[in-house]
């Protein structure tokens, strides 16, 4: 009871040495128009950047009908899949991440942001 008590009062836990943030859908939607110029995720339509429906577990560089750049094709091959640790990596600074990667977001700033983002993200399953 007192655990619970204090995962609800902080928000935030520490597992396996990372701290994993509580994860708000409606703000993950807000925090995810600033991808919309380039992605949709509510549907299964690439548009400048490839459909998010679905992201959570697929493969990098693997969403069918998308042109993705060498360094994303390549990133998949290597075995970069998207789950919820990859993608926090990922979205605090995509070139650092995936060298050579055509995105040219820069990336979110916040954990709390990407956690959002991602708690939005698994609202649209494929």
């Amino acid at each position: 009871m007192r655990s619970a008590f204090l995962l609800a009062c902080t928000g935030m836990l520490l597992a396996g040495g990372h701290h994993v943030y509580a994860q708000d859908v409606a703000a993950g939607e807000t925090v995810f128009k600033k991808c919309q110029v380039c992605h949709v995720a509510d549907s299964d339509k690439n548009k400048v950047g490839p459909s998010l429906m679905g992201v959570i577990g697929r493969t990098a560089g693997t969403h069918e009908g998308f042109k993705y750049s060498a360094a994303m094709s390549d990133a998949g091959k290597s075995g970069v899949a998207w789950d919820e640790p990859t993608l926090t990596t990922y979205l605090h600074d995509p070139k650092a991440f995936i060298k050579g990667t055509k995105m040219a977001f820069v990336g979110l700033k916040t954990d709390d942001e990407i956690a959002n983002v991602i708690a939005y993200l698994k609202q649209f399953p494929k």
